[in-house]
């Protein structure tokens, strides 16, 4: 969980973990809360974001986040902050960081990417 877009996750880690649960029968673990941008960023996503930067914000709903953007950093184009919940990245079996998922992205295309590294 994170904070860090429109303050959807304001409850501690183990508040979202129970809703997670409870709500939406998540029935894998719930890691703690962190921050994925700014001074105070987990060193994973630091290292994930320099291995595969930001390109654009693609699929589905792309307009929609990108007005929603705009609006909270008019430069958000200029950096390689992770933008929204649910951006994902593709890591093979050698620890290569081998792609980036933007939010709007469709989980299809998450998938036949997986398949093709498996």
């Amino acid at each position: 969980p994170c904070n860090q877009f429109g303050k959807q996750a304001p409850g501690t880690g183990e508040e979202i973990a129970a809703t997670c649960r409870s709500e939406y029968l998540v029935p894998y673990q719930i890691f703690e809360k962190i921050e994925v941008n700014g001074e105070n960023e987990e060193p994973l996503y630091a290292y994930l974001k320099k291995e595969q930067p930001f390109k654009d914000i693609t699929g589905d709903g792309a307009r929609k986040l990108k007005m929603v953007l705009k609006v909270m950093d008019r430069h958000y184009k200029d950096n390689d902050d992770i933008k929204w919940n649910f951006t994902k990245f593709l890591v093979d079996r050698e620890g290569n960081v081998v792609q980036r998922f933007e939010p709007t992205e469709s989980l299809e295309d998450v998938k036949a990417r997986v398949k093709e590294l498996l």
